[in-house]
């Protein structure tokens, strides 16, 4: 009887199996395991490795509160949710033509961008519905190439395989290296100052030309708040609420534009060396507190006024040096004006700026 019951489990689990690969075979139809880029369910991605042949390299990791770069810092979120977007929509154009097949894999031996993709999968999966014993693997390695001559997709290849791809995304036209960057700086979060009203304990507002403009705005209870001139610590007993309201609602979402780190050193080092225009520290209701020193941008291009040389100011960006100054950015006037209001701006009657 025993020996009865252990043949009719064997034979029920092997004809689970049997239908199992069955359906699977079904599921994936005659697309070959070679041309098998996409990942469906990005949820599960952890990591995401991307390698450049020069050894500049990426590692994207998923945090509870977004995504890391590199281990260090802050990663776009809205740049990795594209890529993820990315990786679950590719699909095939066309196999890389026979005559065309050694150049392509000769050319990617040289370009060529690695992307590892980290899944949390489980070692069972019976028809997607009864998943067992999940653990991180790495799920998915391919390479990313150029583009064909009509820029309309991207060559991949996936590890191990023979054949290369072109691969695409349904209804966009053009290519998709740029969305595989091995460039950290390209990843990176560009916030400055990401601080809601609530948290805020004090802003300090400095003007390096004109110190009579430079004052503070501490809080002094939940609701109120204690506007300082600098210069001469004097205390505005009757100031605009509403305008100091909208200007400390601004320190929610405060972005540069563009990290420089990769100018000449002597060149950043002229700049951050020469006077300041703006210096903005914000320190919230823990205790951390953010900076950032701002410096004038002069424009490329040349004016000859009475015979001289002048290279005059750009108005629409500065230069600035953020996070403890480890970071050379541009920003823009349009985004910073609102959080550079000159103390006179929170004076009853005070004209807009």
């Amino acid at each position: 009887m025993k020996n009865n019951r252990l043949a009719i489990l064997l034979t029920s689990g092997l004809l689970l199996i049997a239908v199992f690969l069955i359906l699977n075979q079904r599921s994936t139809g005659t697309l070959s395991k070679d041309a098998e880029f996409a990942v469906y369910d990005t949820s599960s991605v952890t990591k995401i490795f991307i390698a450049g042949m020069d050894d500049r390299e990426v590692l994207l990791e998923r945090e509870p509160n977004g995504w890391k770069l590199n281990k260090e810092f802050k990663a776009q979120q809205r740049k990795v949710s594209d890529l993820l977007n990315t990786m679950m929509k590719l699909r095939v154009r066309t196999p890389v033509a026979q005559a065309a097949h050694d150049n392509v894999i000769t050319r990617m031996a040289g370009i060529a961008v690695k992307v590892e993709v980290y899944q949390v999968l489980p070692r069972i999966n019976l028809f997607d519905r009864i998943k067992l014993f999940p653990r991180e693997t790495r799920s998915l390695v391919y390479y990313v190439g150029d583009s064909p001559k009509d820029n309309m997709g991207t060559f991949m290849l996936k590890e191990g395989a023979e054949t290369a791809y072109i691969m695409q995304i349904t209804g966009f036209k053009g290519f998709l290296s740029t969305r595989y960057s091995p460039i950290a700086d390209d990843w990176r979060d560009h916030t400055v100052f990401n601080t809601n009203l609530g948290d805020i304990r004090s802003v300090e507002v400095e003007f390096n030309e004109d110190p009579t403009k430079s004052y503070s705005v501490t809080r002094s209870d939940r609701h109120n708040y204690l506007l300082k001139r600098i210069q001469d610590q004097y205390v505005y007993e009757n100031y605009d609420t509403l305008r100091l309201l909208n200007f400390l609602t601004a320190f929610s979402d405060i972005r540069f534009e563009a990290l420089l780190n990769n100018l000449p050193q002597q060149r950043i080092d002229s700049i951050v060396n020469s006077p300041f225009l703006h210096r903005v520290t914000l320190t919230d209701e823990k205790g951390m507190s953010y900076s950032i020193t701002t410096f004038t941008k002069k424009k490329l291009e040349q004016n000859m006024v009475d015979n001289e040389t002048l290279q005059p100011v750009d108005l629409d960006r500065m230069y600035a040096l953020v996070n403890d100054g480890r970071d050379f950015v541009l920003i823009q006037y349009f985004v910073f004006d609102k959080v550079l209001r000159p103390v006179t701006y929170f004076e009853p009657g005070s004209p807009e700026l």
